[in-house]
C-alpha cells in the first residue's frame, strides 16, 4: 500500500494507539496508519462510512471491514467514543485530547449541540458520591427539538405567532 502522509509517531494519541497494539499483540498495518491518522484528523461525529469514504480518497484499496474493526480498536485504546444517537447509526468522536462535554440532540433534524456546564458535572460528582460510586466516566445525551425544528413544528400546526 502505497502512503502519501507520514504518520506523526510523535504525537500523544499515536504513541497511545501503537502502545495498545503491542500490548494486545497486533501491528500498525500500512491499513490502520491510514484509518487511525484520517480518525486523528476527522473532528465532530462521523460515522463509519464517513470515515471509510475518507480513507478511500488516500487509500482506494482500504476496505469497510478494515475501518470498522480499526474503529473498535479506536475505542478499546480510549482515542475514539462511539455514541448512539438514536439515529440508528453509531456515530464517532475523539475521546482524547478533547475537553470532555455532552450532547443536545435534535430528535427531528439530528442537529448535534455539544455543551459544557460544571455545574452539571459537579452535580453528577456529588450523586456519585452520595451513592458510594467513584465516578470512572459518563455520557449525557439530552433529547428535543432545535429552534429551528420547534419554529417547524408550530408552522405545520399553525400555532406561529
Amino acid at each position: 500500500m502505497k502512503m502519501d502522509f507520514i504518520f506523526d509517531m510523535t504525537s500523544e494519541a499515536a504513541k497511545i494507539f501503537v502502545d495498545y497494539l503491542a500490548k494486545n499483540g497486533l501491528s500498525m498495518t500500512p491499513q490502520r496508519k491510514v484509518i487511525v491518522e484520517t480518525f486523528l484528523e476527522t473532528e465532530g461525529h462521523f460515522s463509519a462510512e464517513d470515515l471509510l469514504l475518507l480513507v478511500q480518497k488516500r487509500a482506494p484499496e482500504v476496505g469497510q471491514a478494515t475501518v470498522y474493526r480499526t474503529l473498535k480498536l479506536l475505542v478499546d485504546s480510549g482515542l475514539a467514543e462511539s455514541l448512539d444517537f438514536g439515529c440508528g447509526v453509531a456515530l464517532y468522536e475523539h475521546a482524547y485530547g478533547h475537553e470532555h462535554h455532552d450532547h443536545l440532540v435534535c430528535t427531528r433534524c439530528q442537529k448535534k449541540v455539544e455543551v459544557v456546564d460544571n455545574g452539571i458535572e459537579h452535580r453528577q460528582e456529588v450523586l456519585a458520591r452520595e451513592n458510594g460510586y467513584i465516578l470512572t466516566h459518563h455520557r449525557m445525551l439530552l433529547f428535543g427539538l432545535c429552534p429551528e425544528c420547534q419554529k417547524l413544528r408550530d408552522k405545520e400546526e399553525g400555532l406561529e405567532s
